[in-house]
């Protein structure tokens, strides 16, 4: 089964189905078809030419299996090649209904939701077929819901609120469909150890204390689906809680009756809704073990008086088994529970399409808005689902919003339209090419399309074959199609040979190589026992060999030459001219090309390797290992020549194109633009000399990747003067600066003298305010002392200043 589901119409990402199929080189002529039907089921581009004199000598039946491109370039004309194409008829196509609310009143099988609704399909292998399926939900549908309750110990307060959930459930839902029916059903367990407990007392009442508690049960169908609201309650109200030990439920039991006693559950082809209340978990297949029951369940109905009597016989069902009953009989199910077991629930929901989950309030008390709203959520999706495919038949959805987007996913809007496009495709030809008949549906309602597919298996021609033909070697074989189709126990083009002439149980075994390979390795065709080879269109490529594994054209190449151009392809391997080797011939053995200008084999630096010297030192280039531009006096070599070829100077200037046209000379601007280690692939040298004119001038020397040399120079605007330094100035310098040394020093040592003396001189007068003069001594005294003193101070001032 495969399902399309649609969740969002304003989403503009396409996330559509895409079978690709990765085909290498062309499928017809892969195919090795010997007839017209293997032909055509190979591959929707290949064609069988059925013109007798198409063959051309040498070629095989199975080349005139191949594109019709190719055919007809091969010279067969359009009218005589086999291309049969599908087609579909849609043979009842009838219109969606457009019904409003409040209209006429129609019964279900009135109103149409899906268009077409039988069409047929002719499918060829490789070729889709494709049409349109348009989905409109029809307006004020009818809609039946079965509320499935749990009626367990913990349930009791929930119970409650469901006893007055039939009037208000249809005062709400007539807002939604003027037809609506509601029925109930409630659950338990397994009546056997140990679900719940098998003790006399506790089978009377399974509740502990004073609660008066009913019996235990799996399933009870209580009330079938009515439109009588006032009965719903009444016998809900009616309904007592029960009791088991364990904590999962045996709910899928219970949804696996509901599913299957549409009889009794009282279904109707409409929209299905079961609601499933529960605050537990579930048990399912396998549990049953734990109380000795091993019997898978079968899937029917057991219900007796409303009451499941088998729950103690079968095990649980399965997931997937709920899933395909569910979908068998139209059901949509919304499961109303508790919050702590939503996420469980949200998983299982997960698991089966069309399914939804609410999130119930610990008393139920918010079951009529979580039923509006799951039925909200469920009508605003569309889940296309098929039957089983036939073998090698595969089916691909796109879905078309009202807007226009194209996407895999999209809302449904309530009441408009949607257009599904259904591309079939058929690989081969399944079961012989009898016709097959699919079903597409949505899911969740009871009407389909039918899909008759037919196959086509065999060319038109085959209807003329002639069997018996004297074409066919007197009558050993069938004329189909321009080919014989040779009888049992012959072989060969025209079936002349017979399956006794060849010694084998297999009449191709001789024609393979071993049991790995193709017949003839899919280049010939065999033929009583022997194979005969393709002819290709250039004469002079060949197969060849006793399985027609050889050729003369797919051998190695080099330089977009076979073999090199120095040998000959035998058998898909060159076989080489003398002094040549290697797998493309690419290889010479001649060392000439290696000998040194010292006549030593690659300059004694390396190993002579097809005629071309590797290098063993990297400093070292060239064919012959005598070349490296990075060695010391390389500058100095090529000195004169840059010099005479960029500036026309130097010693080699006339005779400069004699012996200096061996490098190639690139001029650049400045020293900038010269090539720097990094801006190459291979070594660059530096140079730096002098010219006659005692001016610089600067180059780079290489050899790059072609072993070309190559120079770099500086043009002539980049010449700089070379002169010796001005002794002059240099001179004049060194004198001014011992003469500006020589007055620095005598001006700190002055100033350093006058410190010395202002400090005596202070000292000094210091001295003389503290001498004491007696003023009462002789004149003698005075006139002998005195004048002494007075001398004495004046030549020591006087020598002081002049100092």
């Amino acid at each position: 089964m495969l399902t399309l589901q649609g969740l969002c119409c304003t989403t503009a990402h396409s996330d559509s189905f895409l079978f690709v199929f990765h085909l290498e080189g062309n499928e017809c002529t892969d195919a090795n078809a010997r007839y017209c039907g293997k032909c055509i089921q190979a591959g929707a581009k290949c064609g069988w030419c059925k013109d007798p004199d198409f063959l051309k000598q040498g070629e095989t039946v199975s080349s005139r299996c191949d594109e019709v491109q190719s055919l007809v370039k091969r010279g067969c004309v359009e009218a005589m090649i086999e291309n049969p194409k599908g087609d579909k008829k849609v043979l009842k196509n009838k219109a969606v209904t457009n019904r409003k609310k409040g209209a006429e009143k129609l019964k279900p099988e009135d109103i149409t939701q899906i268009q077409p609704q039988k069409l047929s399909l002719t499918l060829r292998s490789g070729q889709p077929q494709s049409f349109e399926l348009k989905f409109k939900r029809a307006e004020d549908y009818p809609i039946d819901l079965y509320y499935l309750m749990d009626l367990s110990y913990s349930m009791k307060d929930d119970l409650e609120n469901v006893k007055n959930l039939g009037t208000s459930l249809m005062l709400e839902m007539s807002k939604i469909t003027s037809d609506f029916r509601i029925g109930f059903g409630s659950f338990v367990e397994k009546t056997v150890m140990p679900y719940i407990s098998t003790t006399p007392a506790k089978l009377l009442n399974p509740c502990t204390g004073d609660q008066n508690c009913t019996s235990p049960f799996s399933y009870k169908n209580v009330l079938k689906l009515t439109n009588d609201g006032k009965r719903f309650n009444t016998l809900v109200g009616q309904q007592h809680i029960s009791g088991n030990l364990d904590s999962p439920e045996g709910g899928f039991d219970a949804i696996m009756q509901v599913a299957v006693c549409g009889d009794h559950i009282g279904w109707r082809n409409v929209t299905r809704l079961l609601v499933f209340s529960t605050d537990a978990g579930f048990h399912f297949a396998g549990d049953g073990k734990l109380g000795g029951i091993v019997l898978p369940n079968d899937g029917k109905c057991h219900l007796e008086n409303n009451v499941y009597t088998m729950s103690h016989y079968y095990d649980y069902p399965s997931i997937a088994h709920l899933v395909q009953k569910l979908s068998d009989n139209n059901i949509q199910t919304i499961f109303a529970v508790t919050e702590e077991f939503q996420p469980v629930y949200q998983e299982l929901k997960n698991l089966i399409p069309k399914s939804a989950v609410g999130t119930l309030s610990a008393n139920s008390s918010n079951v009529i808005n979580l039923i509006i709203d799951a039925y909200n959520s469920l009508s605003s999706e569309v889940i296309l689902e098929n039957s089983k495919l036939p073998e090698g038949v595969t089916i691909a959805y796109t879905s078309r919003c009202k807007n226009g987007v194209v996407s895999k996913a999209y809302i449904f809007l309530l009441h408009s339209q949607v257009t599904f496009n259904i591309s079939v495709t058929s690989k081969g030809c399944p079961k012989q090419g009898k016709p097959e008949t699919i079903k597409i549906k949505p899911l969740g309602f009871t009407e389909e399309v039918e899909i008759t597919l037919n196959f086509i298996c065999e060319c038109e021609c085959h209807n003329d074959a002639i069997k018996n033909s004297e074409l066919c070697h007197f009558g050993n074989g069938t004329y189909e199609c321009g080919a014989c189709k040779c009888n049992d126990g012959r072989v060969g083009r025209q079936c002349e040979c017979s399956s006794n002439d060849v010694a084998t149980e297999d009449m191709d075994r001789t024609c393979r190589k071993d049991n790995g390979t193709d017949i003839c390795s899919n280049n010939g065709e065999c033929v009583c026992g022997t194979c005969e080879c393709k002819k290709r269109d250039n004469p002079e490529e060949r197969y060849s060999g006793q399985y027609c594994e050889c050729d003369n054209f797919n051998c190695d190449r080099s330089g977009n030459k076979l073999c090199g151009g120095h040998g000959s392809c035998e058998c898909r391997v060159c076989v080489c001219d003398p002094m040549w080797t290697g797998s493309a011939c690419d290889c010479s053995l001649d060392n000439s090309t290696c000998m040194a200008s010292n006549k030593q084999m690659c300059n004694g630096r390396g190993k002579c390797e097809c005629g071309t010297c590797k290098c063993d030192d990297p400093k070292f280039q060239g064919p012959t290992c005598e070349t490296c531009p990075t060695c010391p006096g390389v500058c100095a070599e090529h000195k004169e020549c840059v010099q005479c070829r960029a500036f026309g100077t130097g010693e080699k200037k006339d005779k400069c194109k004699e012996e200096c046209d061996d490098f190639t000379l690139i001029k650049v601007r400045d020293r900038d633009k010269l090539p720097q280690p990094n801006d190459a692939s291979y070594p660059v040298m530096h140079c730096k000399e002098r010219d006659a004119n005692d001016c610089w001038f600067y180059y780079t020397f290489a050899v790059n990747n072609d072993t070309k040399k190559e120079v770099h120079v500086v043009e002539t605007l980049g010449k700089q003067k070379s002169g010796g330094p001005d002794i002059i100035p240099i001179v004049a310098g060194v004198v001014a600066g011992i003469v500006l040394i020589g007055l620095a020093l005598l001006l700190i040592w002055k100033l350093l003298m006058i410190i010395h003396d202002r400090r005596e001189f202070a000292k000094f007068e210091k001295e003389k305010m503290n001498a004491k003069w007696d003023t009462v001594s002789a004149w003698e005294e005075k006139s002998t002392i005195k004048p002494t003193i007075h001398l004495s101070l004046k030549l020591s001032i006087h020598y002081l200043y002049t100092a």
